[in-house]
């Protein structure tokens, strides 16, 4: 698949959905076609859609003879879209079956969650962005630019979003350490205050971490993981054989799988006051850190060029020494007691809901009550009624009705003397 950065950017390039085999010059070279890289997902809920129709495009000569020239505003702006008009019937008609196939799932999902909103399939379809609701059985233009634009705005936000979810997690977490020392007499506060600080100067007491992407955390990588002799140090070498999939480009998989070193000197699973979110969090500060400083046209991927002009920097060799997580918290004290009026808001939200929905129960035990009594009155009622039928009617002299006031006859009794004239005869 020879496509260039600009397509692998726009079309989740943040999990690396291609893998591009070029060769050491940049120059485009043919697909092994016996290796095949399995590639993350990209976390986007459109992940399956999106991949597959890259693939169904990528068939189309046309279309891949685009790709080669485009760049990454033509993508970007929409301007690679109005080349789906000339592509194939073939590449057509799958796509149209492509779109039927995800706007069938998005009316599944939203049968399942949203069933009870009183709209229709169709005025919800239009929440999703990723593609043109208003035609549901093809694939146009619009369609494809739909997708590009939402891929590119999503996985740009990504990281961000990453970052405020880790934010939240560590106020809860304060808040919760916070309420369960409230909740201890002074004693045993002041025992367990001494114990969580205990702890937390423990966990700071780590060996220096190399700042990402400098020459002394590459070094480390080349001698303990690649068993190499750091003093022959090769950059090209490097990145040749941290390139996994061969595509030419290290994407961001890539680079986070070279701070597995430095991460291991601060956190292990094992010990009580590592804790395993903060490495995660760590590892996206160091991989930001390199694209920021490596990855000049910010396509989120680092070219063997981007990384060769990387080590020539005074930076590469002598770098500032990284700072950790725990060098400042991720969030100040007005942004703690913000979150926690919202948790108590929160809370007394769910404290009105539940009381809400007890009273409407309370409610339906006494209609339920209700009902039950009605029904034993109507019972009653139905017998009292049957029963005085009953006695009309044999006062009337009239035969016994049934229970649906059908008369019910009896065989009349033989008489005695007929008995006799039978035994005559």
């Amino acid at each position: 698949m020879n496509l260039k950065p600009g397509w692998l950017l726009l079309l989740s390039i943040s999990a690396g959905v291609w893998s591009v085999p070029i060769d050491r010059n940049g120059d485009n070279q043919e697909v092994k076609e016996d290796v095949q890289e399995e590639n993350a997902d990209t976390g986007l809920y459109y992940d399956r859609y999106l991949r597959e129709v890259i693939e169904v495009l990528e068939t189309d000569p046309h279309f891949r003879e685009k790709l080669q020239t485009a760049n990454t505003e033509d993508i970007k702006n929409g301007r690679l879209s109005k080349e789906l008009d000339l592509v194939g019937h073939n590449v057509r008609t799958r796509l149209d079956e492509l779109k039927r196939q995800e706007v069938s799932r998005l009316r599944m999902l939203l049968k399942a969650k949203l069933d009870s909103l009183q709209m229709d399939h169709a005025s919800l379809l239009k929440q999703f962005e990723h593609l043109d609701p208003h035609n549901q059985n093809t694939f146009e233009a619009k369609d494809l630019e739909l997708l590009i634009s939402t891929a590119t705005k999503d996985l740009e936000n990504y990281d961000a979003e990453r970052h405020e979810e880790f934010k939240r997690y560590e106020m809860l977490k304060e808040h919760e350490r916070r309420e369960y020392l409230k909740g201890l007499d002074q004693e045993k506060r002041e025992k367990e205050e001494k114990r969580m600080q205990e702890l937390k100067e423990k966990h700071r007491q780590h060996p220096k971490v190399n700042a990402p992407g400098s020459v002394a955390q590459l070094r480390e990588v080349w001698e303990e993981t690649d068993g190499l002799d750091p003093q022959e140090f090769n950059p090209k070498t490097f990145f040749k054989l941290h390139d996994t999939n061969e595509d030419g480009v290290l994407d961001e998989q890539e680079l986070e799988a070279l701070f597995t070193k430095e991460l291991e000197k601060v956190y292990d699973p094992k010990n009580e006051e590592d804790d395993m979110m903060e490495m995660e969090e760590e590892r996206l500060r160091m991989r930001e850190h390199i694209m920021k400083n490596v990855d000049t046209n910010k396509d989120r991927l680092v070219s063997l060029e981007e990384f060769l002009k990387s080590t020539e920097k005074k930076e590469f060799n002598s770098p500032k020494e990284w700072e950790t997580l725990d060098a400042k918290p991720v969030y100040t004290e007005e942004e703690l007691q913000r979150f926690e009026a919202e948790l108590r808001d929160k809370e007394e939200e769910l404290k009105r809901r539940a009381e809400t929905l007890r009273q409407e129960q309370e409610l339906l035990k006494e209609r339920g009550k209700a009902l039950e009594a009605q029904k034993r009155e109507y019972q009653q009622a139905v017998l009292e009624m049957s029963q005085r039928q009953k006695e009309q009617q044999a006062a009337d002299g009239q035969p016994p009705a049934g229970p649906n006031g059908e008369l019910q006859f009896q065989p009349e009794a033989h008489k005695p003397e007929d008995k006799g004239k039978q035994t005559e005869m």
